[in-house]
C-alpha cells in the first residue's frame, strides 16, 4: 500500500521511526517532510498529505506534530479527507472500520514508539466494513458538499 506520511518539527523524530517501519512491513512511503527539527507550520504538511490522499484514494496517509491533533483539524479542512486521532490499536481499527479514515495523526510528544508502530500497522491493515457505516460515511460527504 502507498502511505504518505508528514510531520512538524514536533512529531519529526517519531516520522523518521515510523517511516522505517512501514517501509519494512513492505509498503511504499512517501515522505512529505519536514526533514528536520526546524519549526515549521504543521497545515501546511497536513494539506500537502491530504491532497495526495485525496488524489490517490487507496492510498493512505499518516501525520505526527506534538499532539497529532493540530493535525488532524487541519486535514479533515480538505474535501475528502477523513482523519482520525488516534491515540490505540483500538482507536486505529474503528476508525478505519466505521469511519472509513483516510489519515491518522498521532502525537510526536505523547506517544512511545512501539505503540506508534502498533497503531500503524492496524491502520493499514483494517478494511471499512461499509453497511450502515457508509450511510454516515455519505452524511458527512453531504456535510462537506454543503460548502
Amino acid at each position: 500500500m502507498k502511505i504518505y506520511i508528514g510531520a512538524d518539527h514536533a512529531g519529526f523524530p517519531l516520522k523518521e521511526t515510523l517511516r522505517v517501519y512501514i517501509k519494512g512491513q513492505g509498503h511504499e512511503v512517501i515522505d512529505l517532510g519536514t526533514f528536520n527539527e526546524e519549526s515549521v507550520d504543521y497545515p501546511d504538511l497536513a494539506r500537502e498529505v491530504g491532497e495526495k490522499v485525496r488524489e490517490n484514494p487507496e492510498s493512505r496517509g499518516v501525520l505526527i506534530c506534538g499532539t497529532g491533533i493540530g493535525m488532524a483539524i487541519a486535514a479533515n479542512k480538505l474535501k475528502g479527507i477523513r482523519a482520525a486521532n488516534v491515540h490505540n490499536t483500538a482507536e486505529a481499527e474503528l476508525c478505519r472500520k466505521h469511519n472509513n479514515a483516510n489519515i491518522i495523526t498521532v502525537g510526536g510528544r505523547t506517544m512511545d514508539p512501539e505503540i506508534a508502530k502498533a497503531v500503524a500497522d492496524t491502520f493499514i491493515a483494517t478494511l471499512f466494513e461499509g453497511g450502515r457505516h457508509q450511510a454516515r460515511i455519505d452524511k458527512i460527504t453531504a456535510i462537506e458538499n454543503e460548502e
